[in-house]
């Protein structure tokens, strides 16, 4: 199962359109999931007509509408019975993995967006969280990104970040983060 990620689109505010890869990896994938702050109903409603099914959550920065329309947590089945949870805001850096293992206890891995930065971090039995950065409103990180996650019935879940300015290379692993 691969499963694109992305966050922090901030649309109409950030532009209106997700780049050229992102919407690629996005029709790629078997799910696309979405870590919050889309920010109008037309982003939402542009996200699901992409193809795969969309799991979504709601972000502090969303229209009303968006809230009403989406959950504020989410978990969702991975092959090998694994589970992946979903929520907008990771809260404080310091304490992060421990924080967000005790709110999804049910999860292996737990994808959260608010910051745009991207992160992956993983406890010493493999319990991750991810924050694939954002496709559309980088702040003050160097490029624009999403992450692609591969779960396999067999073996560990896979992490890929994706470099959305150079056309959907690989993301340089020193522009992500690994301290939770």
């Amino acid at each position: 199962m691969h499963i694109a990620i992305l966050g922090d689109t901030h649309f109409p505010r950030r532009g209106s359109a997700l780049p050229d890869a992102c919407v690629a990896e996005c029709r790629a994938a078997d799910l696309v999931i979405h870590t919050g702050d889309l920010a109008d109903a037309a982003a939402l409603r542009a996200l699901r007509a992409v193809g795969p099914p969309v799991l979504a959550v709601n972000g502090n920065a969303d229209h009303p509408a968006v809230k009403g329309d989406l959950p504020a947590t989410a978990e969702v089945d991975l092959p090998g019975g694994r589970r992946l949870g979903l929520v907008h805001n990771g809260g404080a850096e310091a304490g992060r993995l421990a924080r967000l293992r005790a709110r999804f206890p049910g999860c292996d891995v737990v994808v959260f967006g608010h910051s745009h930065i991207p992160l992956l971090a993983a406890a010493p039995d493999g319990f991750m969280i991810l924050n694939p950065g954002s496709a559309t409103d980088r702040r003050r990180q160097p490029r624009h990104s999403m992450a692609v996650l591969t779960a396999r019935a067999h073996g560990p879940l896979s992490v890929r970040f994706v470099d959305l300015d150079s056309g959907g290379t690989d993301l340089d692993p020193d522009l992500v983060r690994s301290a939770a």
